[in-house]
């Protein structure tokens, strides 16, 4: 069983900076393409970031410039630095991550239950 946990959400206020983590746990063989989406009340989900296993990333054009997605492989471990944060980038975010287990070897897309970030002043 494999197991996502957010970390690192809270409330800011404008202008400021979070730092999200989502740390990855279980029977893990491989992690290859992971992400970020956020939810906000009454709004479609929608895709932040991603990050394949070899390090290349894409934002969603309301986030460039100003989040940066990373990974640590070592630690099985995903990052959102969230830079000049709006109210709008209010929402829940959610990891996830596509995993190679090692009781199946199957590739399966997990989700993390999410972490409140909110933009307030």
């Amino acid at each position: 069983q494999v197991v996502l946990v957010e970390s690192g959400g809270g409330l800011v206020q404008p202008g400021g900076s979070l730092r999200l983590s989502c740390a990855a746990s279980g029977s893990i063989f491989s992690i290859y393409t992971m992400g970020w989406y956020r939810q906000a009340p009454g709004k479609q989900r929608e895709l932040v970031a991603t990050i394949t296993s070899d390090g290349s990333t894409n934002y969603a054009d309301s986030v460039k410039g100003r989040f940066t997605i990373s990974r640590d492989s070592a630690k099985s471990t995903l990052y959102l630095q969230m830079n000049s944060l709006r109210p709008d980038d209010t929402a829940v975010y959610s990891c996830i991550a596509n995993i190679q287990g090692t009781i199946d070897n199957r590739l399966r897309v997990y989700w993390g239950r999410g972490t409140q970030v909110t933009v307030s002043s």
